[in-house]
């Protein structure tokens, strides 16, 4: 795990938000695009580790 409390938090509410957005207000190509990308951001949240962080040598976690 490399995601701290906070960050995990932020994560979720923005990565639900994408797929509420996703599903109510847009079509097309782009609703898929904000489903993809807030699946990604809930499963991080959900998970506790993000693996772009592991190259960056980056870690909310205290």
């Amino acid at each position: 795990m490399n995601m701290g409390k906070l960050d995990r938090i932020i994560r979720g509410i923005i990565g639900v938000a994408l797929i509420v957005v996703a599903l109510f207000v847009l079509d097309g190509a782009w609703q898929i695009v904000l489903i993809v990308l807030g699946g990604i951001m809930v499963g991080t949240a959900l998970s506790g580790f993000c693996p772009l962080y592991v190259p960056f040598h980056i870690s909310t976690k205290k």
